[in-house]
Parts: structure tokens; sequence; C-alpha cells
């Protein structure tokens, strides 16, 4: 998968990284990079899906008044 950026006529540089860096975060290709460096064991990665999982359904009941 790669992500393709083309620069417009008269677009500076920053700007175009801006546009990859959010064409990127919507993809979600830097939290799966950053996930991926270094090996999760099963239980790590299943206590922080019951972490998630636990924050989301908190968040619910609290708004949910």
């Amino acid at each position: 998968m790669s992500i393709e950026i083309k620069i417009r006529k008269n677009e500076p540089v920053d700007r175009a990284l801006r546009r990859m860096k959010k064409k990127l975060e919507r993809e979600n290709i830097i939290k799966d990079v950053r996930a991926k460096r270094y090996f999760e064991k099963p239980c790590e990665r299943r206590r922080r899906k019951e972490k998630v999982m636990a924050f989301t359904q908190m968040l619910r009941r609290r708004y949910a008044e």
C-alpha cells in the first residue's frame, strides 16, 4: 500500500506534507506502524482491548443520561 501525494502548482512543500500526514492519519497507517513496532503478547493485546472497551462503556454510561 503506497500513499501518493501530488504537489499542486505553486503549492508550498509544507502544505503538501500536511496533506500527506492527514491522509496517513485518516487511513490509520501511522497507528498500525506504531502498534507493530514491537511484538505484543496475546495477553497484553487482550488486556489493552479490554481496557479500551471499559473506557468506552464508562463514557457511554456517563453521557447516556
